[in-house]
């Protein structure tokens, strides 16, 4: 039994419109991303400055990930598209906000923090009240993971009763998810989820009850995750990085390299033969030969040390994988290679991607859906034919216009983007492309558009879509 419904919209539940394609409304949510902003500290500029600066990577960026999915991430440099896929792997510690991965249940996972919070759940929904007022920090981490756990019923008049009854749930389903979990571990977590249930009748009439329920969700909030729980979850959501040059061991052959992550999760016995087997496999399907294998990181190309990440980050044969440039060093022939391995391992292993590009093109082929970001900021995010059939946000129309064109002749007017991009230690108020969009209006100057569904299925945060 699951505490909430693994279905949303194409944004987010929050965001959800009056319509939304019926096919959309039932895909599964893989990552759910909330909120999620990254700030990283800038060094003051003389000892009388007052207050912190902060570079403003990601600013209160929501979105869902489907499961099976390729969601193409595009934007300028600088934008924040690798802080994003860093952050929502938790390889960056968030700011603010939060992602919930669906992969894995609460009580198949058993996190040390669902325990901690529901043992204390009576003085721990005082503070949630207190965070809701204050705003920011880890009290509000706090909240989310307590509105995830308890919805609802943190506005129960009885929260020691309702803490009671989610504790002895949560106890219930951990027993029920076991492998040697017999019928009579699951009779008794159906009878604790019916109290539970009965409970959430009770308290349905209180203010606010709604708001909360949809916080609901039986998935693992990443960042409250300890150091060795998120570490066991590393198989499962995994990186290929944008620089193969940094992100190989030099001093570690090929071998060594790709095996360690599996000795580490325990799939193989180190230097087995099966081992070497299987390492030999996955190099031969990304397009490395099997003499390499005892090679260092020297003694590639870059192309071919971009290969050896992507073997790397495959071997482990993970559910979610953050694409960072992975074909940006790859010749045009290596890159068709690349995308139909990454296609054909999507549907054989039903993979999940979030492709990070500059390469419009690359994108639009492989993409199911594509977020466009502008300055930390998602401006627009629609489905792939949608987006280049009818772009809406200025910013995504400058990026297509920009494209080159076979049939575009020298003396064709193009509507190039101009100006430079603000600086995100300083951005400006207002809509953050309003420094260099034609459209521009007193509205745009004075407050941020929020991301709204202008047709089913597609998002602009513009107050002015085209």
């Amino acid at each position: 039994m699951v505490l909430s419904e693994n279905k949303a919209p194409a944004y987010t539940a929050e965001a959800s419109g009056a319509a939304g394609e019926a096919q959309e409304q039932a895909r599964n949510i893989l990552l759910r991303v909330h909120g999620l902003s990254k700030f990283f500290p800038v060094k003051k500029r003389s000892v009388f400055e007052k207050g912190s600066r902060f570079v403003r990577a990601n600013d209160h960026i929501s979105l869902d990930i489907y499961e099976g999915e390729t969601l193409g991430l595009v934007g300028e440099s600088g934008c924040g598209k690798s802080t994003l896929g860093r952050t929502i792997l938790n390889l960056y510690p968030a700011s603010e906000g939060y992602v919930i991965y669906r992969g894995r249940s609460i009580y198949d996972f058993a996190p040390r923090y669902a325990e901690r919070l529901l043992n204390n759940f009576a003085a721990e929904a005082v503070r949630v009240q207190k965070a809701r007022e204050e705003g920011g920090g880890k009290e509000a981490l706090l909240a989310c993971a307590l509105r995830q756990l308890g919805g609802g019923l943190l506005l129960s008049d009885n929260p020691a009763e309702a803490g009671a009854a989610l504790l002895a749930e949560y106890r219930a389903g951990v027993k029920a998810s076991a492998k040697d979990a017999g019928a009579a571990e699951q009779a008794a977590f159906r009878e604790a989820s019916r109290a539970v249930e009965e409970l959430r009748k009770k308290t349905a009439s209180v203010p606010g009850f709604a708001e909360y329920e949809d916080c609901r969700d039986d998935g693992l909030m990443l960042e409250c995750l300890t150091g060795e729980e998120m570490r066991s979850l590393r198989k499962e959501l995994q990186i290929i990085f944008q620089d193969p040059y940094s992100s190989l061991d030099a001093r570690m052959t090929i071998s060594q390299i790709i095996g360690e992550g599996l000795v580490t999760h325990h799939m193989f016995a180190k230097n087995s033969g099966e081992m070497q087997e299987y390492i030999i496999r996955v190099m031969e399907e990304c397009g490395l030969a099997p003499y390499f294998l005892h090679r260092y990181p020297h003694q590639f190309s870059g192309g071919q040390r971009q290969r050896v990440g992507i073997a790397r980050s495959l071997a482990l044969r993970p559910r979610f994988i953050v694409c960072d440039e992975a074909v940006s060093a790859l010749d045009v022939s290596i890159q068709s290679q690349i995308i139909n391995l990454l296609a054909e391992l999507k549907k054989k292993e039903n993979l999940t991607y979030l492709f990070i590009s500059h390469n419009l093109s690359v994108v639009r082929y492989i993409s199911d859906r594509i977020c466009v970001m502008y300055l930390g900021h998602v401006a627009e995010l629609a489905g792939t034919e949608q987006l280049f059939a009818h772009p809406m946000h200025p910013y995504t129309c400058g990026l297509l216009e920009a494209v080159p064109s076979p049939g575009r002749r020298p003396e064709d007017t193009v509507n190039l983007l101009e100006g430079d991009i603000p600086s995100p230690v300083n951005p400006p108020a207002g809509c953050a492309f309003h420094t260099r969009c034609r459209y521009c209006t007193e509205e745009c100057r004075k407050s941020a558009p929020p991301v709204a569904e202008t047709e089913p299925g597609h998002f602009v945060a513009c107050f002015h879509p085209r």
